[in-house]
């Protein structure tokens, strides 16, 4: 990349004077570990930035003590004693310090990207932020308005603390003033296939040497080291068939909704470090199709970040918790100004790229599981959203969403998503990422014939109700819309191996009145979560009640609920109710012992699953949709999504987290007509209409 002159001044210049700091003795000694330590770590990045240009070549375990080094102080063992632990700064810097100097430092840490990618100016806005604020902290910049620090033992003072909000006031300028770079920059590697480091590395590099994996930046485990060891051991075909069908599966999802990908020419790759010898295939196959992919890393920056979320490419987090502490630190600086300029921001960036957001056709996604699961630590050091900064981050991604459907609108695009095993997994690693390859490439037309025969029978309901098995005390009641001419018109999609591979599930978008009643899974994984006795009660769609039993604290329990599944809205809608039909996947889970570590990918065709949140046809509800027997599915509002038309701030959430009852804990799923006649769908776990009764040989095996 190339950098003016100014640009390389500037760095130079900082890094002149973050040598000085560290040996420097000007501010009071119980900030100094602070400034001393961040000063070295700024250091240490700035020495691989000079390596990585002068283009030195590493043995892998050059590169593994290089990776280590700069993920060091945030590893599991290290945390303890890191400012990048909330905790742990607001213990030794106080609460007001404490939690904005974390919050740098977690900033800061994003220099470590910058420095692989070449992005010298974002490094050197870093490094002068962390200066700007150091300055605050000397002799030399305390004003009439700055608090005493130290004393020496005669009582004069010998340093000066700034005020917090000196000191907040630097950090939110820094948030709002790059805000017009860093919001403009992600919009644009979002969209711009001619940012092409990931790929670059991914087309250009020899796969088989897996000191490619540290060029990228990330912290490398030895989850992705096996992954990709594990890929190049596979025959071609194999990972051919990998490929395959992914991409295949993105085509089929604009065929299946009628939607005309000959006007797109490009596709986002989202996955996780590991898989490239895939990737490459896969982006070889898209570039087949007329589209060139575009493969961007997970937002860096804190105002870029979704609590709990990432998206584009990533690798192994290096401590889940650092990740989970600073998950809300937007609550040290989100305000209306802020939101209205990022807003504001957000669409002048798009205006400029409206060209590359025209020829988007949207994102196709590879998920992982296997990982151990993750109960986090909540703690009280750590930044928090204020019921009013809540409410002004839901009114922030709703504007967000309405500026992308404006340039980007849903209905022209479509997308796929497919998950396999990573090694963490157990020791039947192998085993199990050939099974989810069977279980990916299962027969299309037989479960689409099954899948129709559920299909018929629930058309002929008003509602349908949902019982748990022994020990699940599910109850749940859910409304389907009228149908006017049941020769044209469906509830249900017949949902096969497209836009969500594996093939196995049937869905609709439920009406909300008269949808009552309790949900209940002992044991689910939603995202890195582990929840355990998860209840979530509905009236009239909504949800009105929630706990889950992963800590003592039963408000603890509710805390962590409404952040993960309902993103801190005080309620959500059933958008879906669908039917998971893949018992191959649930009997090869359930034979495995993986069945509680599964993405709710493959988890949700294994049992019933209702997602809270949006419907799954948000901002396209006005697009038709049709099953493989021509049929409309007539299901794709309810009466929140409805609101649209009228008052469009209200009607989406942007959210839709699904909830999957497994077979094992499953009692009955009756169709119920108008006029009360009760047809079993399912009948105590087993299917019980006729043309699917293959679906349960795989349960009966698991059952003996």
């Amino acid at each position: 990349m190339e950098h003016t002159e100014i640009v390389k001044e500037r760095y130079s210049l900082s890094m002149e004077r973050i040598r000085e700091i560290r040996e420097e003795e000007a501010v009071a000694s119980s900030f100094a570990g602070y400034f001393r330590k961040t000063a070295d770590f700024l250091l240490t990045v700035g020495e691989v930035y000079e390596e990585l240009k002068a283009g030195r070549e590493l043995s892998l375990e050059e590169c593994r003590e290089r990776n280590e080094r700069l993920y060091r102080d945030i590893l599991p063992e290290h945390y303890g004693e890191s400012y990048g632990n909330p905790a742990y700064a607001v213990k030794c810097l106080g609460e007001d310090y404490g939690q904005l100097l974390s919050f740098l430092y977690s900033e800061l840490r994003g220099e470590i990207v910058y420095a692989f990618e070449d992005r010298l100016e974002d490094m050197a806005i870093l490094q002068e932020t962390f200066i700007e604020v150091y300055n605050l902290f000397t002799m030399a910049n305390a004003d009439g308005a700055a608090l005493p620090g130290e004393t020496g033992e005669d009582g004069a003072e010998t340093a000066y603390l700034p005020l917090v909000d000196q000191v907040r006031d630097a950090l939110y300028w820094y948030v709002s003033d790059y805000c017009d770079r860093t919001v403009e920059y992600r919009v644009r590697e979002c969209l711009d296939p001619s940012l092409a480091f990931a790929k670059d590395i991914i087309m250009k590099e020899d796969l088989s040497d897996l000191r490619y994996l540290y060029q990228f930046g990330e912290y490398i485990s030895e989850g992705e080291l096996r992954t990709a060891a594990f890929l190049n051991g596979l025959p071609e075909e194999t990972v051919q068939l990998m490929a395959d069908t992914y991409t295949e599966g993105y085509r089929k999802g604009f065929e299946v909704m009628r939607r005309d990908l000959s006007r797109k020419s490009t596709v986002v790759i989202r996955y996780e470090l590991g898989f490239e010898r895939m990737i490459r295939m896969a982006v070889e196959n898209f570039r087949a199709m007329g589209l060139e992919p575009i493969i961007y890393r997970a937002a860096v920056h804190s105002v870029n970040k979704s609590a709990g979320r990432k998206a584009g490419y990533f690798a192994t987090s290096p401590n889940r918790q650092y990740d989970y502490d600073h998950r809300y630190d937007n609550a040290l600086y989100l305000d209306k100004a802020f939101k209205d300029r990022k807003t504001a921001v957000l669409k002048v960036a798009y205006e400029k790229y409206k060209k590359e957001a025209a020829a988007y056709a949207g994102p196709a996604v590879v998920e992982t599981f296997g990982q151990e699961g993750f109960e986090p630590e909540n703690k009280a050091e750590c930044p928090s959203l204020t019921d009013k900064q809540e409410k002004l981050a839901r009114e922030a991604a709703a504007e967000a969403a309405q500026i992308a459907q404006a340039y980007v609108p849903g209905d022209e695009t479509s997308f796929t998503i497919i998950a396999f095993p990573v090694p963490e997994i157990g020791e039947r690693y192998e085993e199990i990422f050939q099974e989810t390859i069977r279980i990916n490439t299962l027969d299309y037309e037989e479960y689409k014939t099954m899948q129709q025969a559920l299909i018929d029978v629930l058309d002929e309901a008003e509602y349908v109700e949902v019982t748990g098995g022994e020990g699940n005390d599910t109850r749940l009641r859910i409304s389907l819309h009228p149908l006017k001419d049941r020769e044209r018109e469906t509830n249900f999609e017949n949902c096969v191996a497209d836009v969500n591979i594996p093939v196995g599930e049937v869905f609709t978008s439920p009406v909300l009145n008269g949808t009552e009643g309790l949900l209940h899974v002992r044991n689910v994984y939603i995202g890195d979560f582990q929840f355990r006795d998860l209840r979530l009660r509905f009236e009239d769609g909504m949800v009105t009640d929630y706990s889950c039993a992963n800590f003592p604290d039963p408000e603890a329990g509710r805390r962590l609920v409404r952040q993960v599944i309902l993103k801190n809205h005080d309620s959500l809608p059933m958008g879906e109710f669908a039917i998971g039909t893949n018992t191959v996947a649930y009997r090869a889970a359930e034979r495995l012992g993986i069945t509680e570590k599964l993405p709710i990918l493959i988890a949700e065709k294994m049992g019933p699953h209702f997602a809270v949140g949006d419907t799954c046809y948000s901002w396209s509800e006005d697009s038709p949709v049709y099953n493989p027997n021509g049929k409309e599915i007539i299901a794709r509002d309810n009466e929140r999504s409805l609101l649209r038309k009228t008052e469009i701030s209200r009607a989406y959430f942007n959210c839709h987290t699904d909830i999957t009852i497994p077979y094992k804990e499953l009692g009955d799923i009756a169709a119920v007509a108008p006029d009360g006649t009760r047809r079993p769908v399912i009948r105590d776990g087993r299917f019980a209409v006729a043309g699917a009764e293959k679906l349960n040989a795989p349960l009966e095996e698991s059952a003996c």
